[in-house]
């Protein structure tokens, strides 16, 4: 044997040593319990970014062969990116920061999840535990700052509670109705060591999950179902939680129910459906306004009955008995007074409706909405302008609406909602209750993160883009291949369009005339970009981003003042739009 040869086989045997040495350790530091429990409960991806509280924390996940990390620019980045991710997977998203200015980065994205009840895991670096008080360098109270964003949040200061407050916190986040959980943890208790134990007991005192509604409470909702002769299906975000969209769908076509969705429920209902009357609300279409409107039975499934869909409350489904089913007793009966309050999982309850209920035709019914889809469909002037609309609609035709969609927050967002016809469920993530400028793009990476083979839209305007760009070094970093559709106005959009039609028409700040030119901020992050200008430079431009297999920017220079109608106005009722 050569001398080479016997050094090879002494390493070998050295790191087979090691190996057996490690994988026999009963003890170990905080750090390490993190990142060996983060393992075990099958946490795959983790967004962050490092600081001086948590580098025991990377230094152990610098170890780990089971986790991969992406890197954020920033920490509200990490957050939207796993906040993504959960969406689009079904799975918790985990996201880490440091102490203090990490920490509190984190606190939009957070909030952003709890207000769209998104199940994540924030770990933030704390100061040691004796220096908590004192303000200490790149110290916050992040615990007492996030208590009303969070389901819960943990600060531990043992080190063998790492173990069981994670377990606990996964437990938390994913289950009820799902939201956003934070573990702050201090920078000492990483160092310190203890005991491995995957199999510790984990109790929750205080917290049950709530108890489904008894028969006799659905078999009145089938009672009221079967005596309907207008009914109306209000499908939320509920119904994604609890991946309820198959029941969901049978139970509207065994009854021919047409179903409209809320910005959270769109793709739990395939929007090519005849049954579909996409969206409802401030920005809805006219016919699902209309219907629910005169519907005699609104079923809301996973819903929050929000302002943004009821518009003046008194007015809203008025002529209606209304079902509320919903896994969160808190939300039913909070904004709108019901009929049938129904507490439970949406797909149990929808399997027992199922069970309960009798075919029916409703043909008068849908004839009405029929008439009202041809009289009242969703359309825009076409002046030989590009037209935001028009960009919409050629992404949804050329990706059959089952490309994966993540939007910032403004008009953009509402032509999405209203042009972007979903096929695919969990396809569709948006920015809801907070309405979070800055959402789209760290969510996108989250998306595409969770879904490699997939085609992901971030469909953006130039505002909210803006509020995070530097997320695209992290998309140019982990090639991914990201297609960010920039609906360009040069202006805050919806903001202006407010500004046009409820004040005067001045224009207080928000022009953004004076912006970069993205096309070449993009190229010098690396992405390819082109600017469109015309209209028949728009399918040809979408045809080559989708083929690049490529992150690309595509800039489209849109109608500086297309406003997005219908539009309730603010406490309206949707009874009563502004068409355009």
């Amino acid at each position: 044997m050569s001398v080479r040869s016997e050094r090879m086989s002494e390493v070998m045997q050295v790191g087979s040593i090691k190996e057996k040495a490690e994988k026999s350790r009963t003890v170990f530091s905080g750090a390490e319990l993190v990142i060996k429990t983060l393992e075990d409960l099958g946490v795959e991806v983790i967004f962050g970014f490092p600081g001086g509280a948590v580098l025991p924390l990377y230094d152990a996940l610098y170890h780990s062969k089971k986790i991969r990390h992406i890197l954020t620019r920033h920490e509200q980045g990490a957050a939207h990116a796993a906040d993504g991710y959960a969406r689009s997977s079904g799975k918790v998203g985990v996201c880490i920061a440091t102490s203090g200015p990490g920490a509190t980065n984190l606190v939009t994205g957070i909030a952003n999840a709890y207000m769209d009840s998104v199940p994540m895991v924030a770990i933030t670096g704390q100061v040691a535990v004796n220096a908590i008080g004192r303000d200490s360098f790149q110290e916050a109270d992040i615990t007492g700052i996030t208590m009303p964003i969070t389901k819960h949040n943990f600060l531990i200061k043992d080190v063998k509670e790492i173990v069981p407050t994670l377990k606990k916190a996964f437990y938390i986040a994913s289950t009820g109705r799902p939201g956003p959980v934070l573990i702050d943890l201090p920078k000492d208790i990483t160092v310190k060591e203890a005991e491995y134990n995957p199999w510790v007991d984990v109790e929750i005192p205080g917290y049950r999950l709530p108890v489904m509604s008894g028969n006799g409470t659905i078999s009145s909702v089938a009672e009221a179902v079967m005596q309907s002769e207008k009914p109306v299906i209000y499908a939320g975000g509920g119904v994604l939680k609890s991946k309820a969209e198959k029941e969901l769908l049978a139970f509207a076509e065994k009854l021919n129910i047409p179903v409209t969705t809320t910005l959270m429920g769109k793709s739990c209902f395939p929007e090519n459906h005849p049954l579909s009357l996409g969206m409802l609300g401030m920005h809805g279409t006219v016919y699902a306004n209309y219907a629910v409107s005169q519907c005699d039975l609104l079923i809301g499934i996973g819903v929050r009955f929000a302002d943004r869909v009821t518009g003046d409350v008194s007015t809203f489904a008025e002529n209606a008995r209304i079902v509320h089913i919903d896994i969160d007793p808190a939300e039913i009966g909070k904004n709108v007074a019901v009929d049938f309050p129904v507490i439970g999982d949406a797909k149990e309850v929808l399997v027992r409706l199922l069970e309960l209920t009798q075919e029916k035709k409703n043909t008068q019914w849908l004839k009405t909405i029929e008439e009202w889809k041809k009289q009242y469909p969703l359309t825009y002037k076409d002046n030989g302008k590009l037209k935001p609309q028009y960009v919409i609609e050629q992404i949804s035709e050329l990706t059959g609406g089952k490309a994966f969609v993540a939007t910032e927050v403004g008009q953009h967002q509402m032509w999405a909602a209203q042009l972007y016809k979903t096929a695919v469920p969990r396809t569709f993530i948006s920015s809801g209750g907070l309405g979070t400028m800055g959402f789209g793009l760290p969510a996108a990476i989250g998306v595409q993160v969770a879904n490699p083979d997939a085609v992901v839209f971030d469909i953006a305007g130039d505002g909210s883009l803006q509020m995070n760009i530097q997320e695209l070094a992290t998309v140019v970093q982990y090639e991914l291949p990201i297609n960010i559709a920039l609906i360009n106005n040069r202006y805050l959009g919806m903001v202006r369009q407010w500004q046009e039609i409820f004040h005067g028409g001045r224009y207080s700040q928000t022009d953004l005339s004076c912006q970069p030119d993205f096309v070449k901020l993009a190229e010098a992050y690396g992405m390819e970009a082109l600017r469109v200008e015309k209209k028949e430079e728009v399918r040809p431009a979408l045809k080559k981003a989708i083929e690049s297999k490529k992150p690309v920017l595509i800039d489209f220079w849109v109608e500086r003042e297309e406003n997005v109608f219908p539009m309730v106005p603010p406490g309206g009722s949707i009874k009563k739009m502004l068409r355009g």
